[in-house]
């Protein structure tokens, strides 16, 4: 008999990147009594990795619990980037309603369209959150007629149109019904999750079936798997069975050694949970994300979307460099293989294959955020590797014609600038498929472009926008090959020396065009020191000294200015670096460098071409 838990609620907050979903749910928890009066609690507590404390990005989705008029609350909290889109499809399998959380002055976004529209798919319910009410250029009115606009063209249903609206300052912790009315807690929200959000379903009696949404990874225990009770009850010591839906010849017997609950930020060890509830499954050692546990009188698997495929590839390499090993921790083939595949243990749209050497591996993720968040984690715990230029993976269809992942690019840029952004993405085979107004006085473009198109183009777009530009983008499948795109127009100033860098060649040098480095900083042959004004490579002496006679003094060479070297961030460098480079990655630098360090042979190669 199906049953309804009156008990428990489970929702999901969805929204765009830096719409305050984050903050939301601090406030929640706050409001719950899940602190202590006295504790002290850090802002955005539930971005708790450094990556994402310092971006301000949420990159996992995380569980918490809250519990209001005696009934549990689980809040799932998602990323907002199209990098971790395939973590927001698989949660919204465990909830059973979506708060929709808009900034009250930018209004709904490329990535709200994109998750409201899964949510709408599973045919959840909405409620809408229209945050940051208290900015002093917010637009309330418009932004509801937006979020109805897009409810509409997304085909959403007659209940879905009809959904509550709540207005909140997730900042101030406040929250109220109306527009005008000053809210004083988040008491409205509450009352409206319990109204609104149905309670979850299942049939107490039946045999277990928990589908296994997102995966946790702890040094101690191993794998922990966490989804909801669908059908069934779960109990520690229980024996089940795991299967999988889009792996048929999967049937495995386990036990249940350790089951937890949520509450607050905390796990707590549980004996047995009920239908609804969403629990945490440790002791498992290869649990997958989209494995059902059942019973083993009746194994059914729970249908679930697969997970998306990566669209982006690089080479992480050992580093070879002639100052290798002298910054990280961990620079040898095994401690790079062994890092890379735990990092699978939690990372399910990443993929690692080996390659024909041992010294290198293809690791293939969602985009260049994806990838660069992996290697500024394994830069932070001591790793020292080399990385390839990103590429994109191509398909064949049936005809055997060559297909590429192609991107909705979504841009606002300041009228004056529209010119030079739709001449660049001309360029980089960029088709521009609609043209409009958006808020601000801003003109809002929208392209489909190849993904290898966008590959390089952040920083250039940041330039020609004087950083005015807002730019987001979305996969929208692969489309057919199309042709050639040159990326970079500079070359490259090459060190054709090993030493140090030293004002007199630095300052010669600088003539040449822009300069990474400072003086003192360790060069070798083979190094990129700078980027070209032209579009060719050279190679400098940055070691150069100035020969000392006896009417030369060295006190002359202190009066030579150098304009400030330009210092790349790890996105920056990622972008810069040409298909014949490398970025050598340490615990303390980023150093660009040919794939070949040896002129003569650099030359050679150039020339079999």
């Amino acid at each position: 008999m199906e049953q309804t838990r009156n008990d428990v609620r489970n929702v999901a907050i969805i929204a765009h990147v830096d719409h305050g979903k984050t903050t939301l749910v601090d406030e929640l928890l706050k409001q719950s009594g899940v602190f202590r009066e006295n504790q002290a609690v850090a802002e955005r507590v539930m971005d708790s990795n450094d990556i994402e404390r310092e971006r301000g990005i949420t990159i996992l989705s995380k569980n918490t619990a809250v519990t209001y008029k005696n009934t549990k609350i689980n809040i799932i909290d998602t990323p907002g980037h199209a990098d971790f889109g395939g973590e927001v499809e698989r949660v919204l399998k465990m909830v059973n309603g979506v708060i929709l959380v808009v900034d009250a002055f930018e209004g709904s976004m490329p990535q709200t369209k994109f998750v409201l529209h899964k949510a709408l798919e599973l045919q959840l319910p909405v409620i809408v959150c229209i945050n940051k009410i208290d900015r002093p250029e917010a637009r309330p009115k418009e932004v509801i007629d937006e979020v109805l606009e897009l409810l509409i063209d997304l085909e959403a249903n007659e209940d879905q149109l009809d959904c509550p609206f709540i207005f909140a300052s997730a900042k101030t912790g406040v929250a109220s019904y109306e527009m005008e009315q000053e809210g004083t807690d988040m008491v409205p929200l509450f009352e409206t999750i319990l109204n609104y959000i149905p309670a979850p379903t299942g049939d107490p009696d039946a045999g277990t079936q928990v589908l296994v949404s997102t995966i946790d990874y702890n040094e101690y225990v191993g794998r922990i798997g966490v989804g909801k009770v669908d059908n069934g009850s779960l109990k520690v010591n229980q024996e089940v069975v795991i299967v999988n839906h889009h792996e048929p010849d999967k049937m495995k017997k386990v036990k249940i050694s350790k089951l937890y609950e949520f509450d607050g930020l905390e796990k707590v060890e549980v004996k047995e949970a009920g239908i609804g509830s969403i629990v945490a499954i440790s002791g498992i050692a290869d649990i997958h994300i989209g494995d059902t546990l059942c019973s083993p009188d009746n194994p059914s698997p729970i249908p679930f979307q697969k997970i998306s495929e990566p669209t982006i590839a690089m080479h992480f390499i050992v580093n070879d460099s002639p100052l290798a090993g002298q910054e990280g921790k961990y620079v040898t083939s095994r401690h790079l293989r062994d890092r890379l595949f735990r990092e699978l243990n939690t990372d399910v749209s990443l993929r690692v294959e080996e390659t024909d050497t041992t010294e290198a591996f293809k690791v293939s993720g969602r985009g260049e955020l994806h990838l660069s968040v992996l290697i500024e984690n394994m830069r932070r715990e001591g790793y020292e590797f080399a990385v390839s230029k990103a590429e994109v993976l191509y398909k064949t269809d049936e005809n055997g014609k060559k297909l590429e992942p192609m991107e909705c690019v979504y841009i606002d840029v300041p009228e004056e600038f529209s010119g030079t952004v739709i001449e660049k993405l001309s360029q980089r085979k960029g088709e521009l498929q609609n043209m409009g107004t958006a808020s601000g006085g801003y003109t809002r473009l929208e392209f489909s472009i190849p993904s290898r198109g966008l590959i390089g183009y952040r920083g250039d777009f940041m330039t020609d926008t004087k950083g005015n530009g807002i730019m987001n983008s979305s996969f929208n499948g692969y489309g057919p090959y199309k042709g050639d795109i040159q990326y970079r127009k500079q070359g490259s100033l090459i060190a054709f020396e090993a030493g140090e860098a030293i004002t007199y060649g630095l300052f010669n040098a600088q003539e040449r065009g822009i300069l990474f480095i400072g003086p003192g900083a360790k060069v070798y042959s083979g190094m990129v020191v700078g980027q070209n004004g032209r579009g060719e490579d050279i190679e400098l002496n940055v070691c150069k000294k100035k020969q000392l006679t006896n009417t030369r003094s060295s006190s002359a060479d202190e009066s030579l200015r150098l304009t400030p070297p330009k210092t790349l961030s790890l996105e920056q460098a990622l972008e810069f670096i040409d298909t014949d480079e490398l970025l050598e990655v340490t615990p303390t630098s980023l150093r660009i460098r040919k794939k070949i360090l040896d002129p003569t042979m650099r030359k050679r190669a150039a020339m079999k071409q």
